[in-house]
């Protein structure tokens, strides 16, 4: 791959996961400002899940069949600005969530079919995705960091701001990508036929109880934190120690699926996500454990979403490659977010972060049992060589 491919995609990365950044730790405390109450935050935050479960099959659908995959991309990357604005506008829960509902829709079409452009530049490469993918967790970094600086020196409510700036430039960055219209596809029937395989479908469950059990700390991890006399600075810090174990997982990744396979690299990860949110939710003012556990995301994340993506790549044919990562994420990150952050935000206030966390650990347990059985990659026909 040319140098100026692999920087551009690269950027692009960069710029879209670093909007993730100021998002994921800080809308929940930009949420809190209001004074609403952690059932009125979990909904809230479940929207931007939920509208993974519709808008990534609408975009993944269009993209594979019109073959205007990029143009989707930029289209997504600029709505999501404009519909963004009106935000500084919204102080009441109806105005805040359809302006979440709203952005959140178009910004979902954008990163489903930028991974299909990133595997199609790879080209037979796909275990160096993760190297590009990479340049993504640094820019998390770099935001989570950043912004929880400067949110110790100014108010929360400067944060739209700050993650306006950041969809601005993603959406410069995709004008930057290079690409070609890709053939157009009309075989619904192909695409059921490999959605609708046992292994597939049980594939696909675990996603969702992967994301299911991020929930509580997509949610309230940073509420926890700021609730026990972390500063802002240090909940940036933890968040950030959670990313740079994920780059680093990311540059060891084809060596590690090389060595162990995709079926052992997530039977491993599954069990310590179980040990990650166990920790997390039994011993959250121990600095210590905390550090650890936060280590702990470049398997519960880092790994399990490289080995998602290869997965989707290795069950669906090229011409349904936009669907089957749409499915990808509408199923984990949309249903499984959602639930997540709903369920959390109704268990937070009456039962607490222990009880939370746990239920967050038995979600990934019975993913590891579903994975022990049905998870067999090299027993399942490879439809896309």
């Amino acid at each position: 791959m040319k140098l100026t491919t692999y920087s551009r995609l690269s950027g692009f990365y960069f710029f879209y996961f670093s909007l993730l950044g100021a998002l994921v730790p800080y809308w929940s405390l930009y949420l809190q400002s209001f004074e609403f109450d952690a059932q009125t935050i979990g909904g809230l935050m479940a929207i931007l899940m939920a509208s993974r479960i519709v808008a990534p099959n609408i975009w993944g659908w269009l993209a594979d069949h019109t073959g205007q995959r990029l143009r989707i991309v930029r289209y997504g990357a600029f709505f999501t600005c404009l519909v963004f604005v009106l935000i500084f506008w919204q102080d009441s829960v109806l105005g805040i969530a359809l302006v979440m509902a709203g952005f959140s829709f178009f910004w979902n079409a954008v990163l489903p079919q930028f991974e299909v452009l990133t595997l199609t530049h790879l080209k037979g490469r796909e275990a160096l995705y993760s190297r590009i993918r990479l340049w993504g967790s640094v820019g998390f970094i770099v935001a989570v960091m950043g912004i929880g600086w400067v949110l110790d020196l100014v108010s929360i409510r400067w944060l739209p701001w700050m993650m306006l700036g950041l969809m601005v430039l993603i959406w410069l960055a995709s004008l930057c990508v290079a690409g070609e219209a890709q053939p157009r596809n009309s075989d619904e029937s192909g695409f059921l036929q490999q959605l609708l395989r046992p292994q597939v479908l049980v594939f696909f469950l675990i996603c969702m109880l992967i994301q299911f059990s991020h929930g509580p700390y997509y949610t309230f991890y940073s509420v926890l934190m700021d609730g026990l006399g972390y500063s802002r600075t240090e909940i940036g810090m933890l968040w950030s120690v959670g990313v740079v174990a994920e780059v680093i997982i990311f540059i060891l990744m084809p060596k590690l699926i090389g060595g162990l396979g995709l079926r052992a690299l997530m039977m491993i990860s599954l069990l310590l996500s179980v040990l990650r949110w166990l920790l997390i939710g039994l011993m959250p003012d121990n600095l210590t454990l905390m550090l650890f556990a936060q280590t702990l995301h470049a398997v519960s994340f880092g790994v399990l979403h490289a080995v998602g993506i290869a997965l989707v790549h290795h069950y669906f044919s090229p011409s349904n490659h936009g669907q089957g990562q749409a499915m990808f994420s509408s199923l984990g990150f949309g249903v499984g977010g959602a639930l997540g952050a709903l369920c959390s935000g109704l268990m937070w206030e009456s039962l607490g972060a222990a009880a939370t966390f746990s239920v967050a650990a038995l979600a990934v347990l019975i993913a590891f049992l579903c994975a022990t059985l049905w998870i067999k990659p090299e027993n399942c026909a490879v439809t896309n060589r």
